[in-house]
């Protein structure tokens, strides 16, 4: 029964990856080689991000949220925005199209952080003795965490790739992009500051992720209408 559990969380936190690698056009212009280079730059970023943590931040031993360090965390947290940025546009692609290139990349990146984050956790702990819904919901926490990286991949695309785009919906994407990045600070303080439970935060994680794509999209598809 525990091997059993253990599968269907691992299925529920990798499986909607391969999913939508293979029910998309993705796998037909077979851009598996850019959402590989993308994922190795999420882990060379994550590599700068812990050496930046260890250096600037102090280790607490308390639970408190601590405003001071989460702005730190907030800040350090961007460097995910640069790596992204050269995902996107300093990385050699094959000739696909700028939709699937961000899209490819932005899968290769959530697909990287769900194993660096996810699947130690579920080796140890989603083979115990004892049932418990937090796999579960770290599951769903990854899908929405897959929404938002392939949204914020999105808007970078829009930022930084697409030169001709409205001037009035410029300000839209910035604010939209940041709101995305910061994403791990706002539900720190969710979990730290309000003391939300799990259930509760992963529930606004999967509606913010909704929001967001559903935005994003609209912001895409305007910015590739014919410009009269």
């Amino acid at each position: 029964m525990t091997v059993f559990h253990f599968f269907n969380c691992a299925i529920l936190t990798f499986g909607p990856h391969a999913v939508y690698y293979s029910a998309t056009p993705l796998s037909e212009y077979d851009t598996l080689g850019t959402s590989i280079k993308a994922a190795v730059v999420y882990l060379i970023t994550s590599l700068v991000k812990l050496v930046c943590l260890a250096t600037f931040l102090n280790v607490s031993e308390s639970d408190r949220f601590d405003p001071y360090q989460e702005l730190l965390k907030a800040l350090i947290g961007f460097i995910d925005v640069a790596g992204l940025y050269f995902a996107l546009t300093q990385l050699t692609h094959r000739n696909i199209s700028q939709n699937h290139k961000f899209q490819a990349v932005g899968l290769g990146w959530a697909f990287a952080d769900s194993v660096l984050h996810r699947l130690a956790p579920l080796w140890v702990g989603a083979r115990g003795l004892e049932f418990t819904w937090d796999y579960i919901l770290q599951g769903l926490e990854a899908n929405a965490n897959l929404v938002l990286s392939i949204s914020l991949a999105a808007l970078g695309s829009l930022m930084w790739l697409r030169k001709n785009k409205p001037k009035t919906l410029i300000p839209i994407i910035y604010v939209c992009a940041g709101i995305v990045a910061t994403m791990p600070s706002i539900t720190s303080y969710l979990r730290l500051g309000l003391e939300w439970h799990l259930p509760k935060v992963v529930g606004f994680e999967l509606f913010t992720s909704l929001v967001m794509a559903f935005i994003s999209w609209q912001l895409y598809s305007a910015c590739q209408r014919p410009s009269n």
